[in-house]
């Protein structure tokens, strides 16, 4: 049995990753979602919830994860980071095989992986597609979200690959500072070209 052609999706923060993704599954490409991913395993009912309040005492509940809970003891301490993406890394890695198990008999599928450069993802895939804006649009976007401050954003920004380096890296490179129309139209032809 083949597997589908991977192509990995990836972009800094604000830069329209997830509509990008979003315009994939339109065209009937199915997406794998790292994060969605997370989410499920630490929601409600979490399949990690006990390895991750064991690992962090007080961060876990009937909602699953206290996203600030687990930040405050992860955000900028290197070693509980580790522990925590030794919990996560490997469950998120066996969803993803089971999503290509899924979808074998497919052309193509996306792994929608925000840090694929940072976390070693780019191995796992055949092709990148890094989506990207101009700083100044980026920083409105980001910016513009609730709970976020120009320090924070700078922080994320250290810990991200810079954005000219992942357009260096990559195969393809989808720009999102266009109309919704015009990065639609970039996304289609990226596809017909995969599959052609």
């Amino acid at each position: 049995m083949t597997r589908p052609l991977i192509l990995g999706l990836t972009g800094s923060i604000g830069m329209g990753k997830s509509t990008v993704a979003a315009m994939f599954r339109a065209c009937g490409v199915p997406v794998f979602d790292a994060d969605a991913a997370v989410h499920v395993l630490q929601g409600p009912g979490g399949r990690l919830l006990s390895a991750i309040e064991d690992a962090f005492p007080g961060t876990t509940g009937q909602q699953g994860v206290d996203r600030a809970a687990l930040g405050a003891q992860v955000f900028g301490n290197d070693a509980a980071l580790k522990r925590l993406e030794a919990i996560v890394h490997p469950a998120v890695h066996a969803m993803r095989e089971t999503f290509l198990l899924e979808n074998a008999g497919l052309p193509l599928v996306v792994f929608d992986i925000p840090l694929l450069f940072e976390k070693g993802g780019f191995r796992q895939v055949d092709k990148i597609v890094v989506v990207s804006a101009p700083a100044d649009v980026q920083r409105h976007r980001v910016l513009a979200r609730p709970d976020m401050t120009p320090e924070k954003f700078a922080h994320i920004l250290d810990l991200q690959t810079p954005d000219a380096e992942k357009r260096e890296r990559a195969d393809f490179v989808i720009d999102t500072g266009t109309s919704e129309a015009e990065t639609r139209a970039e996304v289609e032809k990226l596809i017909a070209s995969l599959l052609g």
